[in-house]
């Protein structure tokens, strides 16, 4: 397979422009639909991996996979899949590009690092939302962290890179890549870290838990410390209270955290929907008058203040 680069045209429609980011299985570019005249995003398969006689089988195959899985969603707070081929001259997954700014880049724009309850409790409602959507078609995402969530200008919170989604209905575990690191350690759940087999949905609410706990705090609930520390802390301390760091919320709030940051997944609701409905009551009183106002797209606060609310022209 031919290595990727900037300007190189894949299906004869897709250009791509520019690296967007790295990841366990290759790279993620900003495109141009050539045919549509409209940007995109463009996942491609590492060519070292690919070159590997042993692993290109697998790597195909669980690229094909995560194609296919992908494309059964259809959710607004789930990146959509456009397009996607797997050949012997093309491995690549067409999908939306997402306009905005990661949820890590909110939290460091944010007063002291830290988001509001209702701009916190805004972000991890919609996440729980798309949630609901991917674990009632089998998948689990595995990989939440704040640099795969995407806060849209419109308010719209998305979630990005499926590229870890685990068909919990008909698992082949000879498509598990031997070695791969599984989902960023700071935001795991214990059972991932464990190498339990199969996880469901409970795996990502716990996921969601240690965003809002980030989102609220400033820090994940583990902060700092090597990988292997990490690891024993999710594994077996209990996480702070939100008290400990100052953090003025509603009791019922502190209680729901604390039970998705259970350490056993029966311990934890049992649903993304539950959560939202849990979430709802501190959802931001919506403001008519800010959704006429104009504010730079880049501000942090429109999102939470003005959800989905319409962009208005410079």
């Amino acid at each position: 397979m031919e290595q990727f680069a900037a300007g190189k045209v894949l299906r004869s429609r897709y250009r791509l422009d520019r690296i967007l980011g790295r990841g366990a299985m290759g790279l993620v570019w900003q495109g141009t639909d050539l045919y549509l005249e409209r940007p995109v995003a463009v996942k491609t398969v590492a060519a070292d991996l690919l070159a590997l006689p042993d692993w290109r089988p697998t790597a195909l195959a669980r690229f094909e996979r995560e194609a296919k899985a992908a494309a059964c969603l259809d959710h607004a707070n789930v990146t959509t899949v456009y397009d996607a081929a797997v050949t012997e001259d093309v491995c690549c997954l067409v999908m939306q590009l997402v306009d905005g700014t990661t949820l890590d880049n909110v939290i460091d724009c944010a007063d002291d690092g830290r988001l509001s309850v209702s701009a916190a409790v805004s972000v991890a409602a919609q996440l729980c939302s798309g949630l609901s959507a991917a674990h009632a078609a089998g998948l689990v995402h595995r990989d939440l962290k704040p640099q795969n969530v995407m806060v849209r200008t419109s308010g719209v919170v998305k979630i990005l890179d499926f590229g870890l989604v685990k068909v919990l209905s008909n698992t082949d575990p000879r498509l598990t890549m031997t070695g791969e690191t599984l989902g960023n350690v700071s935001y795991a759940s214990p059972e991932l870290l464990a190498g339990e087999s199969p996880l469901d949905g409970r795996s990502d609410l716990y996921a969601v838990g240690c965003l809002l706990h980030h989102m609220l705090t400033g820090q994940p609930p583990f902060p700092g410390g090597g990988v292997a520390d990490l690891v024993t802390r999710h594994l077996t301390a209990s996480p702070p209270r939100l008290a400990d760091w100052g953090v003025d919320a509603p009791a019922a709030l502190h209680d729901l955290l604390r039970a998705l940051l259970a350490k056993r997944p029966e311990d934890r609701p049992d649903s993304a929907a539950a959560v939202y409905a849990a979430l709802a009551p501190y959802l931001p009183t919506p403001d008519p008058g800010l959704a006429t106002r104009r504010m730079p797209p880049e501000d942090p606060r429109r999102p939470f203040l003005v959800p989905q609310g319409p962009i208005m022209p410079r």
